[in-house]
């Protein structure tokens, strides 16, 4: 079984990958998705885990399943 570190270092790795491959910068996303760059930049870096409606909303706003960052 994954730890949650892992899962959350995994799941930083993939949204960062998606935000570069878009082109957009940290701060472009946070304000679309409502959610403050350092909040993110965490995220991103695995340091904080993300609750069910922020991964939601990022998965929106890519277009991709939610599946995807699990």
């Amino acid at each position: 079984m994954m730890g949650l570190k892992k899962i959350q270092n995994e799941l930083g790795r993939r949204l960062k990958g998606l935000r570069i491959d878009k082109g957009i910068t940290q701060d472009e996303l946070a304000y679309a998705v409502k959610i403050s760059r350092d909040h993110l930049s965490n995220i991103e870096n695995g340091k904080y885990p993300i609750n069910l409606k922020n991964l939601y909303k990022l998965a929106v706003f890519f277009d991709v399943d939610i599946k995807y960052f699990l």
